[in-house]
């Protein structure tokens, strides 16, 4: 699997504001690779072009071993009136009824299944969408803030969780919590302003694979790099 950006530049219509300018980067291989940077550096406008540069030939964006790209993001809404439970029977492959049912009690979801999806807490909203995803299709799914208002001690294990589950899948995590970022994703793309003089960057993470694990010093030092990335 590989993601690869070749001089990408993006303005939105009618605006001569460039939100992305000269983006060059590659991921290689399966797991959690991360875009993290401060608001308005374009994370999500870059998200929504990863997920549909097939429609727009001209974006100089190439994969390799990688078909479906899945796009979730954190104020995503479940349709319909019926219960998420019911929700999540109806969109589930007949082969992935443990998967769901395993997903479900690792984002302790079991208790709001027989509530709509308007009457969940945010988190719960979040987690809710997250496996709605996880159950389809996918080689890239890209979480944009797709955990955000989850308590930190669940959200590190649904990370841990997937990571496991999904190992063979690659994922885009975009999320402001950067000691998770570090410590959970193999590769951060760090953006920054097109006005800067700091080209985007690639920093390696430290790719945690369990909770107990925690090489502070290491940790630091990523931190460290990808903060003097801005």
């Amino acid at each position: 699997m590989r993601l690869e950006c070749s001089g990408l530049n993006f303005a939105y219509p009618e605006s001569e504001t460039m939100v992305i300018q000269d983006l060059w980067f590659a991921m290689d291989g399966p797991g959690f690779h991360a875009v993290f940077g401060p608001s308005g550096v374009g994370k999500t406008s870059f998200a929504k072009l990863l997920a549909n540069y097939r429609d727009r030939p001209q974006l100089p964006i190439q994969t390799s071993g990688i078909g479906t790209i899945l796009y979730s993001y954190n104020l995503e809404r479940l349709p319909g009136w019926s219960s998420t439970g019911r929700h999540l029977d109806r969109i589930c492959p007949a082969d992935r009824q443990d998967l769901k049912k395993e997903l479900i009690d690792i984002f302790q979801l079991g208790p709001v299944l027989g509530a709509r999806f308007s009457q969940l807490s945010m988190g719960q909203q979040n987690r809710m969408n997250l496996i709605r995803y996880l159950l389809q299709d996918f080689d890239l799914l890209i979480l944009d803030e797709s955990l955000a208002n989850v308590d930190e001690k669940l959200r590190q294990t649904i990370l841990l969780a997937v990571k496991e589950l999904f190992s063979h899948k690659m994922f885009l995590y975009i999320s402001h919590n950067l000691m998770e970022v570090a410590r959970f994703c193999k590769d951060i793309l760090v953006l920054t302003e097109p006005s800067r003089e700091k080209p985007s960057k690639i920093v390696s993470g430290q790719d945690d694979t369990r909770i107990s694990v925690l090489e502070k010093p290491s940790l630091d030092r990523i931190m460290l790099e990808v903060m003097s990335a801005f």
